[in-house]
């Protein structure tokens, strides 16, 4: 079943280089950040695509998350880029350069040293060329807040055309119907504590359900403590062993995902994956579920803090496991598929 409001699949792949492009007028997108704030962008980059069927549309964002945007349906190229670093010398001279980064000032000087013709951006007093352009809001759901950039930019963006199309499962590494547990987050103001989730797990296996960790490279250990203390075998621990598409793929078999706020919390939202997901120093209203999926639970204490903080915030640790437990209840958890294992 194809993701809701996902376009067809192009039939060219997406690529990491600019070699052998046709002369067709370039955009640029720029949005070098991670995997959650590529998928809050999908759809302002379906408008682009809608707008500038006739473009080359590059997405300059890390290499890693190529991959993903291949989903999306609406990328010629991704060409790697760091945060806030110069743009690769082929995207200089742009028709089109749209800031989809941040408020500026530095991401509209990365796109403005790359001489496009036109930029998109907000306005910022620091950056002359951005005067007249939509205002930016402090308080706005991210989703909503790029594709207003567009519509009040004469780009016309829909904010529900967030679905993607699930790829093709890994070999080996996909649980269908599982119960997937993350613990991990960018930062320990928004990881809620490994005995919790593992005691969620636990929950879960005595439901009948089969559990898997999933997580990064450099939380492998996280997800093996989890899988101790709930009593999970090492195997169930996927994190470190699954590349992004792999972890995508992961996520649309699964029954339902219990994390933080992280950017497989955008996966589940994308692939339409039941999910609980623990708000700690940042309301779900700016990144949660956008309003209208039901088969998503945010759990929020109401406190917000510094989501870059070194120990998870006050609010996050006033979330019980009984409450996860009792909003995991609520979810229509899918189960697996007769055959699949």
């Amino acid at each position: 079943m194809r993701g809701a409001g996902a376009p067809r699949r192009p039939g060219h792949r997406v690529v990491l280089a600019l070699a052998g492009a046709a002369a067709r007028p370039l955009l640029v997108v720029l949005r070098a950040l991670g995997l959650g704030d590529l998928l809050t962008g999908v759809p302002a980059l379906r408008a682009l695509a809608d707008a500038f069927p006739a473009h080359r549309r590059v997405l300059a964002a890390p290499a890693a998350l190529a991959p993903i945007a291949a989903l999306v349906g609406a990328v010629d190229a991704v060409v790697p880029t760091e945060p806030l670093a110069p743009l690769d010398p082929g995207l200089r001279g742009a028709a089109v350069a749209v800031n989809l980064h941040g408020r500026g000032p530095e991401s509209h000087r990365v796109l403005l040293g790359a001489e496009p013709a036109r930029l998109v951006a907000f306005a910022h007093a620091q950056v002359p060329e951005s005067a007249g352009s939509p205002e930016w809001r402090a308080c706005e759901h991210e989703v909503e807040r790029w594709c207003r950039l567009l519509t009040e930019s004469v780009l016309p963006a829909d904010p529900r055309r967030l679905g993607l199309d699930p790829p093709p499962p890994a070999a080996g590494e996909v649980a269908y119907g599982a119960t997937i547990v993350h613990p991990g987050a960018a930062s320990g103001g928004r990881r809620w504590p490994p005995e919790r989730f593992a005691a969620v797990a636990r929950a879960e296996l005595e439901r009948g359900r089969e559990v898997v960790v999933t997580g990064g490279r450099r939380e492998r250990e996280l997800g093996l403590e989890v899988a101790r203390l709930a009593g999970l075998s090492a195997e169930a621990v996927l994190a470190g062993r699954t590349e992004l598409l792999e972890l995508a793929a992961l996520v649309a078999a699964a029954g339902s995902v219990v994390c933080g706020d992280t950017g497989i919390a955008h996966l589940a939202t994308a692939l339409g994956t039941p999910s609980v997901v623990l708000f700690g120093p940042v309301s779900p209203s700016l990144w949660g579920p956008p309003p209208g999926h039901p088969q998503h639970r945010a759990l929020w204490a109401g406190e917000s803090s510094d989501p870059h903080a070194a120990t998870p915030a006050a609010g996050l640790l006033s979330l019980t496991v009984d409450e996860v437990l009792a909003a995991l209840a609520t979810l229509p958890h899918r189960a697996a598929s007769r055959g699949q294992s």
